[in-house]
């Protein structure tokens, strides 16, 4: 008779394995960390720079081109009768030209500007997607997720989601020789994707790869700084090579973003039990 018995086979991490896997999970968890520090920062200045120069272009070259619609003014009013009419021709080319720079620094003035996010995201990236397609003339459509936590968002977050729009849809109306855009905001349990694709010629694999790209690596910081990331992609067709557009999905980190609100919350809590 066999009286043996059979031992179960249990799994055993011996516990200097489970030490140099704890070590290596804190290390990646602080390089993680690091990286959303130094993304903010690179955030915060170029937000700090943004502001400098729609001060300038307001305050200093406002001024200036004001000065000179003046001039011409002047100048049209004491032309004399019998001004030779390639005067008045002249004038009037130099009036339209500057009508055209006074309305591209008016417009570089309220894109450089924070955008008011008071009324939340949604509210401001549709009021956005609507001016850009008045000033395109680009079919532009927004939609986006029902979801509760879009409502919560701190303001570093909504105006990182607001800028890479705003960079994406940019970039559209510079190089992408469209007639159609789509912005879509897309929630999952943890993340919040930004989807802004169009129709037009397509983006170089090289460029979507080039780090000198100061709008991509804008694009890039500003989701590093919530644990997300950027993607592009252009779509070709099947019978040929040419491009039918470009997507960029742009990921964050719900737990992220909304991790200041949740302090912002707990120190609310705090501070109503105190004074209860």
């Amino acid at each position: 008779m066999d009286t043996s018995t059979v031992v179960p086979i249990t799994a055993h991490v011996p516990p200097l394995m489970a030490r140099e896997e704890s070590s290596a999970e804190r290390e990646i968890a602080s390089l993680r960390a690091r990286v959303r520090e130094l993304s903010a920062e690179l955030i915060h200045a170029q937000e700090a720079a943004c502001q400098r120069v729609a001060r300038e272009l307001h305050d200093s070259v406002g001024a200036e081109l004001t000065a000179t619609r003046f001039a011409l003014a002047g100048i049209e009013t004491w032309l004399p009768a019998d001004a030779p009419p390639q005067c008045v021709a002249a004038l009037k080319v130099a009036g339209r030209s500057l009508d055209t720079v006074c309305e591209a620094a008016h417009q570089a003035v309220a894109e450089l500007h924070a955008p008011a996010l008071d009324a939340g995201i949604v509210n401001a990236l549709s009021q956005w997607a609507g001016d850009f397609a008045v000033r395109t003339q680009l079919r532009t459509s927004f939609v986006c997720a029902a979801d509760v936590r879009l409502t919560r968002l701190p303001a570093d977050a909504a105006l990182a989601i607001f800028r890479v729009a705003q960079e994406a849809l940019n970039n559209i109306a510079k190089h992408a020789r469209a007639s159609a855009a789509d912005v879509r905001i897309e929630a999952s349990r943890r993340h919040l994707t930004l989807v802004v694709s169009d129709d037009g010629v397509g983006l170089a694999p090289r460029a979507r790869t080039r780090q000198g790209h100061f709008g991509l690596a804008g694009m890039r910081a500003r989701c590093a700084a919530f644990d997300g990331s950027v993607q592009i992609s252009t779509r070709r067709s099947e019978r040929a090579t040419q491009a039918r557009g470009t997507t960029v999905r742009a990921r964050f980190a719900w737990n992220a973003m909304l991790a200041d609100a949740a302090c912002i919350e707990r120190r609310a809590a705090g501070a109503a039990a105190l004074s209860s």
